[in-house]
């Protein structure tokens, strides 16, 4: 069976909105190492491998927003896609206390393997879809564990990570978030900004497109239910709040 890097959902919707995953899965390809990084289906299954639910907040966004969609198909612990290609953390070895034995000797010419393998196609992938849409608007979709090991717990439900001075979008839906009510917002946080050459960075602010990264905590968004029911709640939101841009 063929790899691929990515999966497209609604690519001929004509929406200006672009919904992406870059931790949809904690799939190992055949190509890495069999198709294993030695670990077991418990370390597998946790945040250090992947994004827990955020592929499933991600297709009732895009659905709700007729908008296409772009998941990745790798594991964070293969290469993070949501690194600069020159990122020492492009290639985790230890993460959260977990040792990763498939990536314990993984040099350079291994880091190049899995660029093009996985990575490269990933990201030619979405600067093709954003550059196909009329003004795009480029939604990063993402979830955080509620406790990392040895560190207090994360009191937020939802979170929105942004750099100013482009940041107008991402502000506007923190104010819309906060109107709810009923929501703890993290404001930069559980991280702060973006990176150079992360995501983000690459696709939107590099050539100035609104934009939003989303942080749902996992323990929210465990089942099916829950992640249609976040994706339809923000789905919204974001409408309005890129209105309120003007935009």
């Amino acid at each position: 069976m063929t790899y691929h890097a990515f999966h497209t959902h609604g690519e001929t919707r004509q929406s200006r909105w672009l919904i992406t995953v870059d931790h949809a899965t904690n799939t190992v390809p055949p190509q890495v190492n069999g198709g294993t990084l030695g670990l077991p289906q418990s370390d597998m299954s946790r945040h250090i491998a992947y994004d827990p639910g955020a592929a499933g907040v991600a297709h009732a966004i895009a659905d709700a927003l007729e908008a296409p969609l772009i998941t990745s198909n790798f594991s964070r612990l293969v290469i993070d896609p949501n690194r600069g290609e020159d990122d020492p953390t492009l290639l985790m070895k230890l993460y959260d206390g977990t040792i990763i034995p498939g990536n314990r000797h993984a040099g350079r010419e291994e880091l190049e393997r899995r660029k093009e393998l996985c990575y490269r196609p990933y990201h030619a992938e979405l600067g093709r879809l954003a550059a196909s849409r009329r003004a795009p608007v480029i939604i990063a979709v993402h979830s955080f564990t509620p406790q990392l090991k040895g560190r207090p717990p994360r009191p937020w439900h939802v979170a929105l990570l942004h750099t100013a001075p482009q940041n107008a979008l991402s502000v506007a839906m923190i104010k819309r978030l906060q109107a709810e009510g009923d929501l703890c917002i993290g404001d930069n946080e559980p991280y702060a900004g973006h990176q150079p050459g992360d995501s983000i960075h690459r696709h939107a602010l590099s050539h100035d497109r609104p934009h939003v990264l989303i942080e749902v905590r996992q323990d929210l968004i465990r089942t099916v239910v829950e992640q249609q029911g976040w994706g339809r709640r923000l789905a919204p939101l974001l409408a309005d709040a890129l209105a309120d841009c003007g935009d």
